[in-house]
């Protein structure tokens, strides 16, 4: 299995194009040891060859500048993203779509039920991609079922509903169902080993905890460090938990939360914020960070199976 971070921070990206906080105005004054960071998505191949992309980030044509294995430069026009699948309708994860219209064909496109009605009324992207190359939608059930998604071949899919939020624009927003957030299991069929990846989840329960525990690599929620870390910088009134996601720090943080997985995991911080200390390189949160055998993704990191 190849996995390549096309973003891998959360919705607005590092620096944030308005945000004058320490991390965001030290990026820019060179004064902070830290990377600049597109908003969220990974691309997915078996193969190496045929990609899945996993959401559609705003940042999209500029992340597939950067991956030089998404143009094999076969035709005149030509992608090695062979289909997309969305994990849930934030605008961080779907926006991407509207720069992917130019496509030579109709886009496969999985996503669970509530995400489609989402992307079809609240934020109608579905109905606007008619226009341009069109889509196919595929169902991700919610039944714990495996599946293939035949355009990436070698990969079996397991969907994992998670607790976290529906976007501002869903009908759900505040009072989330299964299925407005979901993580992904996946497997190598050719060698077994197994990614979990959960870029937005507030409540580690018993059925992704057992995923975890079966993973070789898990990339998962690092949007804040502290929950009321937006409270206290002054730029919102929400915790993390309010929008969906899990603090790193705290009882029952996702620190103490990784901490359970086998030794052999490696587990990997992805969709973190602007705000999060962590992305300060010489902070003592990145240091606790990394002193726990945690990674945090950046931008092109790679990983192989």
């Amino acid at each position: 299995m190849h996995i390549h971070v096309l973003g891998s921070a959360a919705g607005g990206g590092f620096p944030q194009w308005n945000c004058n906080c320490r991390n965001c105005a030290g990026l820019r004054r060179g004064t902070l040891r830290a990377r600049a960071r597109t908003q969220s998505s990974i691309a997915l191949s078996g193969n190496g060859e045929d990609w899945l992309l996993c959401n559609a980030s705003p940042d999209i044509l500029v992340q597939l500048k950067s991956f030089a294995a998404a143009q094999p430069a076969r035709a005149l026009r030509d992608t090695a993203l062979r289909a997309i699948l969305l994990v849930d309708a934030q605008i961080d994860h779907v926006t991407g779509l509207y720069m992917l219209r130019e496509h030579r064909a109709r886009w496969p496109l999985w996503t669970t039920r509530p995400v489609r009605e989402d992307l079809e009324r609240g934020n109608p992207i579905f109905p606007l991609l008619d226009h341009y190359c069109g889509s196919d939608w595929h169902e991700i059930a919610l039944d714990g079922a495996a599946f293939a998604i035949p355009q990436v071949p070698g990969l079996r899919f397991t969907a994992l509903p998670l607790r976290s939020n529906a976007p501002p624009y869903s009908p759900h927003r505040d009072r989330p169902i299964d299925g407005d957030t979901i993580g992904l299991a996946v497997e190598d069929m050719a060698s077994g080993k197994r990614l979990v990846y959960a870029p937005g989840v507030v409540e580690i329960d018993a059925r992704l905890s057992a995923a975890m525990r079966s993973a070789d690599v898990v990339m998962i929620d690092g949007t804040c460090f502290r929950d009321d870390e937006m409270i206290a910088l002054g730029i919102s009134k929400k915790r993390a938990r309010d929008m969906g996601h899990l603090a790193q720090s705290g009882a029952g943080g996702m620190l103490e939360q990784l901490a359970q997985l086998p030794p052999a995991t490696r587990k990997i911080l992805i969709h973190i914020n602007n705000t999060n200390p962590i992305l300060d390189e010489d902070s003592a949160e990145h240091a606790e960070v990394r002193a726990a055998g945690v990674e945090i993704a950046y931008d092109g990191m790679e990983i192989e199976l």
